[in-house]
């Protein structure tokens, strides 16, 4: 199976000088672990996860005045679309994240998550039980 049908095409997307707690306001309300930061400013896509909100809080800092900007990850791994999902799987092993930003071309495609992986393995051992 390809990336392109296990990813989710509905992305949420954030700026850099959203707070923190807008951007988890936001992964709270949608049901998802990351945001996509696009910054209007500069060039490439970053990724804000459940993680990064959770180490700014751990580490005391105040999440209704810290900026996703300076919390976020820039320098993104992305998965193609036409990636199998194994070499997502594999990629998310490799560099021990949870979440891969989907690009086609320039353009921001999807995410696709460990939750998206297990469900089509899912899926697929159900569909081949006897």
């Amino acid at each position: 199976m390809q990336v392109r049908e296990a990813m989710s095409s509905q992305v949420l997307v954030v700026g850099p000088e959203h707070t923190l707690r807008q951007a988890a306001q936001m992964m709270s309300a949608r049901g998802v672990g990351s945001a996509v930061v696009i910054d209007p400013d500069s060039e490439g896509v970053g990724i804000m996860t459940e993680r990064d909100v959770l180490k700014a809080i751990g580490a005391g800092l105040d999440c209704d005045v810290e900026r996703t900007g300076a919390h976020l990850t820039w320098d993104v791994v992305y998965a193609g679309p036409e990636w199998t999902v194994t070499e997502a799987a594999a990629a998310m092993a490799r560099g021990g994240f949870r979440h891969l930003v989907v690009l086609d071309g320039r353009e921001v495609a999807g995410v696709i998550s460990v939750r998206d992986i297990m469900r089509v393995w899912s899926e697929s051992q159900t569909a081949a039980a006897p």
